[in-house]
């Protein structure tokens, strides 16, 4: 008979004739790419387990940043506020009382106290005078110092559950009428190594 294969290729390794189907690949293991691909079922998972893990997982983090956010180390309130006016009269000194309430895990000290008014011609806000000014304008107008405590300043300290009563000053551009009639007043306080202010109204 005459030799069908006269370079000794064997007969697996010869192309199919025509119309005859391809023999299926050796490795069972692995499937052509085309069959790999062609579907994306066969890569992607349903799509309504991604949209419920990811709702979850929002849930979660949103819980862990509320439960974790800053907060005030302390907190207290305004107890009085007198003002006196400045000649010529179109500016008042304000004393102001406070309490100052440390509810803190640690000692709270005071970085700076500022105070911000409102009244129906806006906004002002003033820093606390220093204890020197403030002795100052006890003086300079008794009336002031009807009510007056001692002066709470930057640099003192209020121990873990401690409280301090104080009196701050401060100046606004604003009548002594216009003050009296303000609609709002407050006093902010700011710790050492705190982001959170403890406000006080």
């Amino acid at each position: 008979m005459p030799d069908n294969n006269p370079q000794g290729t064997s007969p697996a390794a010869m192309p199919p004739k025509p119309g005859q189907p391809a023999e299926e690949p050796m490795d069972r293991a692995h499937m052509p790419m085309a069959e790999e691909f062609d579907k994306a079922k066969w890569t992607l998972p349903p799509w309504q387990p991604v949209v419920v893990a990811l709702v979850i997982v929002g849930m979660v983090m949103a819980i862990v940043a509320f439960a974790t956010r800053s907060k005030p180390q302390g907190d207290g309130r305004i107890d009085s506020a007198v003002a006196v006016s400045i000649p010529p009269g179109d500016s008042v000194l304000v004393a102001v009382n406070v309490t100052l309430n440390n509810t803190g895990r640690k000692a709270l000290w005071i970085h700076d106290i500022k105070a911000q008014l409102q009244t129906d011609k806006g906004e002002a806000s003033d820093d606390a005078a220093t204890a020197v000014d403030s002795e100052r304008y006890f003086q300079a107008f008794p009336d002031l110092k009807q009510n007056a405590q001692a002066i709470l300043r930057p640099e003192d300290k209020i121990a873990v559950g401690g409280q301090q009563k104080g009196t701050v000053v401060f100046s606004f551009p604003v009548t002594k009428e216009q003050f009296e009639a303000r609609k709002a007043l407050s006093v902010t306080v700011q710790p050492y190594d705190q982001p959170k202010p403890v406000v006080l109204k």
